[in-house]
């Protein structure tokens, strides 16, 4: 197994959907939510205020209505039914003015949460190790950031406010139901068992095609990142055929989610104002009859007509917040269950910060595998003192990276000691050890933003002087000039506008403002052709001299000058010594280097 790049990381299996998984705990998820919400409780209970105003104020108008009719309309008094009208007016305006602010005050709530829970998942993801980002495809981390963050944003916005007043709304309505007529009023509820039950046989059914959905969507986004990303190897080899017809079935695993979701819910909607219309029906049919036996007024009725409707409503709301609910716990869910990570790489208690390395290395018995069914690196053994330049060669795979990846720290060994300047490598803080090893990547990568942004990004404190000195020592200045803009010209998304070896120079520059105290290099100058590579490498010793460096190389002509080479094969350290000394032992080295000799002479 190869070790995965320590920035280049491995994306993980596509096929995340796999067997659909229930929500394992919802009234948790909504408790997690409610503690995000609960911060801003004067906001809230401003809002329960305006929607209990709002919420009476829509109880009022049916009983002026009726009060109108009897009272006034009937026996024909248009002074009086002019007046109540302007009353009526005035209660229904004053609902929607603060209708309009509980929502506002409701979406501020919503927007505020959302934006808390999504720095906390940014702020976990920055904590969790390489390890993490293996095994999970980047477009279903993505899809968790925005699309199942989205989702729950919506339901909070729209959903929890309506909740309260349909709730809300239901209960009053029931109150002045009974107070009017409280025959009447057990008609109107003759219904509610019915649509209780279908409310909850379909989103009993429905719950488990929404996780599914929101799986799917995740899947679909890591597969598109995927194609984007890989997008000149895919035309190379000509695969564009190939990955539509993968895209196609992903794509069509979504839609038969989707429909599945939508559809089983999209049956609430119209059973439930069939069952509306019928408990409607129920009432008039049963007012008119009540009527004619004198026992209710037509104002009543009316009163009724119109009650009844405001009883409805809420439940149809009641069955639509549930089926957002659905979606919305299943992305909480899920943004909660990165949240939950435990990251396998953390500070001890008590560990030590530094200003500075002096660069002592050494690895003592050090084993390590990414998983427990191979080993990568079989008892790992060297010492490297402070200034040291020392060369780490050896086939694809043999686990030089591996070596590198825990010095730094993005995996723990599985045993053995890894120390610096004497002291166990765990005992130090991550972030301070991170800081004090530069390293510069084969594959390097470039933030959209300036040239100059870009290059400052190894020190940001560093003044334009100091990072226009450090792109000359790394040879950029000279295309750096030439640019339209210089230091200011704008690098697009991972530096698609500049050349691959343009991109090296500028991350060359970067690690030599950040005057680590040790260094690593991995093929550092693989990108770059022979004369600037002349020149870097002028650039080069003259930063890792004084400073313990660790070079990665498969061209071996550029290490000849090591102060030791360590030739490593399948995990396992078979050869040391300087560039002459393991010339002559005619090993492993030997034939690694006379090969290359040998090929550059063919070419």
């Amino acid at each position: 197994m190869q070790a995965p790049n320590v920035i280049g990381r491995a994306r993980g299996p596509r096929g995340f959907g796999g067997p659909v998984v229930k929500a394992k705990d919802k009234k948790q998820t909504m408790k997690r939510i409610w503690r995000y919400m609960e911060k801003q409780k004067a906001a809230l209970i401003a809002t329960i205020i305006f929607v209990i105003i709002s919420t009476l104020l829509g109880l009022l108008g049916p009983y002026l209505i009726g009060l109108i009719i009897d009272q006034y309309i009937l026996p024909k008094d248009m002074a009086g039914t002019f007046k109540f009208l302007i009353v009526l007016a005035v209660v229904y305006t004053a609902s929607s003015v603060f209708t309009w602010l509980q929502t506002y005050l409701m979406v501020r709530v919503s927007l505020q949460t959302i934006r808390n829970i999504r720095q906390d998942l940014f702020t976990k993801l920055q904590t969790l190790s390489i390890k993490f980002f293996d095994k999970h495809p980047h477009g279903d981390l993505m899809s968790r950031v925005t699309n199942d963050i989205d989702s729950l944003n919506n339901a909070l916005s729209q959903s929890v406010i309506q909740l309260f007043s349909s709730i809300l709304m239901v209960a009053g309505v029931t109150i002045a139901m009974f107070s009017l007529n409280w025959v009447l009023a057990i008609v109107t509820l003759l219904i509610i068992p019915v649509m209780v039950y279908t409310t909850k046989q379909i989103i009993t059914y429905s719950s488990s095609n929404f996780i599914k959905r929101q799986r799917d969507l995740g899947e679909l986004n890591g597969f598109i990142e995927e194609s984007i990303s890989g997008n000149e190897v895919i035309s190379l080899f000509g695969k564009e055929e190939k990955m539509f017809n993968e895209f196609s079935v992903v794509n069509e695993r979504l839609r038969s989610s989707s429909i599945a979701a939508d559809t089983v819910s999209g049956f609430l909607g119209p059973i439930n104002n069939f069952i509306n219309n019928l408990g409607l029906g129920l009432v008039i049919g049963a007012g008119a009859f009540m009527t004619l036996q004198g026992s209710a007024s037509v104002g009543i009725i009316a009163a009724f007509v119109a009650y009844s409707r405001q009883f409805f409503r809420p439940i149809n709301q009641l069955s639509s917040l549930l089926n957002m609910f659905q979606s919305a716990l299943a992305g909480a869910e899920r943004v909660f269950e990165i949240m939950d990570e435990t990251p396998d790489i953390v500070d001890q208690v008590n560990a030590k910060d530094i200003d500075s390395l002096k660069g002592n290395v050494e690895f003592t018995n050090v084993y390590f595998g990414y998983d427990d069914h191979k080993t990568i690196l079989k008892n790992i053994n060297f010492q490297i003192r402070a200034g040291e330049k020392v060369a780490l060669v050896g086939p694809t795979g043999s686990g030089k990276t591996t070596i590198i990846n825990l010095l730094l720290r993005f995996y723990d060994s599985n045993s053995g000691e890894i120390r610096i300047d004497g002291t166990s490598i765990k005992e130090y803080k991550i972030s301070a050890i991170r800081k004090k090893v530069g390293i510069v990547l084969q594959d390097t990568f470039i933030f959209s933003g300036t040239i100059m942004e870009n290059i400052r990004y190894g020190r940001l404190e560093a003044s334009d002087e100091e990072v226009i000195a450090a792109a000359k020592m790394a040879s950029a200045h000279g295309y750096i000039k030439h640019l339209p803009n210089q230091y200011q010209t704008v690098i697009t998304s991972s530096g698609s506008n500049l050349s691959q070896g343009q991109r090296q120079l500028i991350a060359i520059a970067r690690i030599i403002l950040a005057d680590s105290d040790i260094l690593i290099l991995d093929e550092a100058t693989s990108s770059i052709d022979t004369r600037t590579e002349i020149e870097i490498q002028k650039g080069l010793n003259r930063l890792t001299e004084g400073r313990t460096s660790f070079v990665i190389a498969h061209r071996l002509k550029t290490i000849e000058n090591a102060n030791r080479i360590l030739v490593i094969d399948q995990g396992e350290i078979i050869e040391s010594g300087t560039h002459l000394e393991l010339l002559s032992k005619n090993g492993f080295y030997n034939q690694l280097y006379r090969s290359q000799f040998t090929l550059n002479e063919v070419r």
